[in-house]
């Protein structure tokens, strides 16, 4: 018979992973603490945006194979696997400021991951797999697994595995169907197969499993995130060369992207990396390898994190030179909210970082994102907002494009020369045709892109 399974924690990550492992023809019962959230799911109506989320969440409740609980104790009567999908956000003191070297320890915050198995464990009375899914530092899972001996009236019959996600934010459903890999951290034989049962249709299809310690799992998800940051840094850095040389940046990576040792992907020039995974990944990563005594092994990351912090400056810089040298009475467009498109997550958004050092420096900015404008709303209430791309673009002395969604990125040129008041833009993503553009008139800039 095939066990059942529960996913707690309900965000992207665990909404996401509950609908799909539905979809794998499993009995799934998704649990949070947060009943407005539990409410939506049960109605298909995810409080977030993720592509694709919503009919899945209803293939899953139509069929009865999904539903939702606030309840532990349910959850611990009900499931077979136990997955922990609660977030792990930056510590207290660990968030920086906009524009502004990282302050804090940098440390991840592991209070929903505690609260978790705290809650769950003294309810396990039978046999189980409680699987991690939480990116944390090294050490947590060994911490997490003495915590269910001491706790679970199962004891060793509660078993702990650790099973990294590596979703995409916007990607979430696909990368979840059709993962490029599946990590499954294992102390047992036993663990492996269940990991195996539950996995069994993406590894049908071939996709690679890879079987680890409980360390080595944890640290996979770390170091896959300060590998991808370090891409995209390297290729900002080198649009700053580009910027000084006169040269091109898109036409430098692709020539990179060809070299096998180095790959195109992650090699986009632009604001660099934002949201709720990469950034808080590589800081929480250098204070672990800190704690661990490894700090000097990771110091690249430093470098790393402050070049992608220049990034938003440069984009700035950019829009003053625009605007004469000076923000002072004019107005600014900017187009996009979201750290990327297919989402509407504003977390560490260098969209609203640059838009809100905009503002500071005496502009009047107009934002519009086609999904992140509540949310940017409540984060940023000095700024105006627009409920058309036109809206934004309308009298604007300089517009900045700052998140790539198709919807600005097919945007007519010509028609927008209609409604501004200076033909001016900034593109913060490398993502329009400066050639178009120019020819309708406007001044381009991009860093690295003259």
């Amino acid at each position: 018979m095939a066990p059942r399974v529960t996913v707690i924690g309900t965000g992207h990550l665990g909404a996401s992973h509950a609908a799909c492992l539905a979809e794998f023809g499993f009995e799934v019962l998704g649990v949070d603490s947060d009943e407005t959230l539990i409410d939506g799911l049960s109605r298909a109506e995810p409080s977030f945006h993720e592509p694709g989320l919503g009919p899945l969440l209803r293939r899953g409740l139509d069929s009865g194979r999904l539903s939702f609980t606030t309840s532990y104790q349910r959850a611990a009567d009900f499931g077979d696997v136990h997955f922990v999908c609660v977030g792990t956000p930056p510590a207290a003191g660990s968030a920086r400021a906009d524009l502004s070297p990282a302050a804090g320890s940098g440390r991840a915050d592991l209070s929903q991951v505690n609260c978790c198995v705290d809650s769950l464990a003294p309810l396990l009375t039978r046999p189980c797999l409680v699987v991690g899914k939480s990116t944390v530092p090294a050490g947590t899972a060994a911490g997490i697994a003495r915590t269910l001996r001491r706790l679970a009236p199962a004891g060793e019959a509660a078993e702990l595995a650790w099973n990294p996600e590596f979703l995409r934010e916007g990607s979430a459903i696909p990368d979840t169907l059709r993962p490029d890999r599946i990590v499954a951290g294992v102390r047992s034989g036993r663990a492996e197969v269940i990991m195996r049962e539950i996995y069994a249709r993406p590894l049908a299809a071939g996709v690679p499993f890879l079987v680890t310690d409980l360390a080595t799992a944890e640290l996979v998800k770390m170091a896959a995130n300060a590998f991808l940051a370090t891409k995209i840094s390297f290729i900002n850095a080198m649009a700053e060369v580009c910027d000084a040389a006169g040269a091109d940046v898109t036409l430098l990576a692709a020539a990179l992207g060809h070299d096998a040792r180095i790959g195109a992907a992650g090699l986009r020039p632009g604001l660099g990396f934002g949201g709720g995974c990469l950034p808080k990944d590589v800081r929480a990563f250098m204070a672990s390898a800190g704690d661990l005594g490894a700090g000097q092994s990771v110091e690249l990351l430093r470098v790393v994190d402050e070049i992608n912090e220049r990034c938003r400056g440069a984009a700035v810089s950019l829009a003053r030179e625009l605007a004469g040298g000076d923000f002072a009475g004019r107005r600014v467009g900017v187009l996009g909210a979201a750290f990327k498109p297919g989402s509407d997550d504003i977390r560490d958004s260098p969209a609203l970082d640059v838009a809100m050092a905009v503002h500071r420096l005496g502009a009047q900015v107009t934002v519009y994102d086609p999904a992140a404008m509540e949310r940017a709303r409540r984060q940023c209430p000095e700024l105006k907002y627009a409920d058309s791309l036109l809206e934004a673009a309308r009298d604007a002395d300089v517009l900045l494009l700052l998140t790539e969604w198709p919807e600005l990125l097919h945007a007519d040129p010509e028609l927008l020369a209609t409604v501004v008041a200076q033909r001016s833009v900034v593109d913060g993503r490398h993502a329009l045709d400066p050639v178009r553009w120019r020819a309708a008139g406007w001044r381009y800039r991009a860093l690295g892109r003259n």
